[in-house]
């Protein structure tokens, strides 16, 4: 499982003209489902997502962790957001391949547990549609933006 996590001031998703998602200072979470991924994956990846500490201390130092985001009222929000594209393979030339990705039915079950989870152990979360045509905006903080996978097998 694949994802793209930005530190961001705010978010939001919108889709045909009606905003469907939306964050106060927090992460983006752009995530990818797999071939070969299962929910066990997605809940290590949350997991590690969750506790990342890429939120700035009292002295100024990455310490925090979304959950524990200091002098900002406490956690902050997570919007995920489903993006195919990142299992793009470029390899073979200029149009890229998905052939890695899940198949649809699959990437939202994964998808849509991955949400779940996240519902269940962080107070704010915020999503995309998935399989929708997105406009999603953002200001990126820092900038800070870490790509991470979890490994099927």
């Amino acid at each position: 499982m694949l994802a793209v996590i930005q530190r961001v001031r705010h978010a939001r998703v919108v889709v045909e003209a009606q905003e469907v998602g939306a964050i106060g200072p927090g992460l983006l979470v752009l995530l990818c489902a797999e071939q070969g991924d299962a929910v066990g994956h997605g809940d290590k990846l949350l997991a590690k997502i969750l506790k990342l500490r890429i939120f700035s201390d009292a002295q100024g130092k990455m310490n925090n962790s979304v959950q524990d985001m200091d002098g900002q009222g406490g956690s902050g929000g997570l919007l995920i957001v489903s993006q195919f594209t990142l299992a793009a393979d470029t390899s073979g030339g200029n149009r890229p391949s998905f052939k890695t990705a899940a198949a649809p039915d699959e990437g939202r079950r994964l998808y849509e547990h991955f949400v779940a989870q996240a519902r269940l152990l962080h107070p704010t979360v915020a999503t995309g549609v998935f399989a929708a045509d997105m406009q999603v905006e953002l200001v990126n903080d820092g900038p800070v933006t870490i790509p991470m996978r979890v490994v099927a097998g």
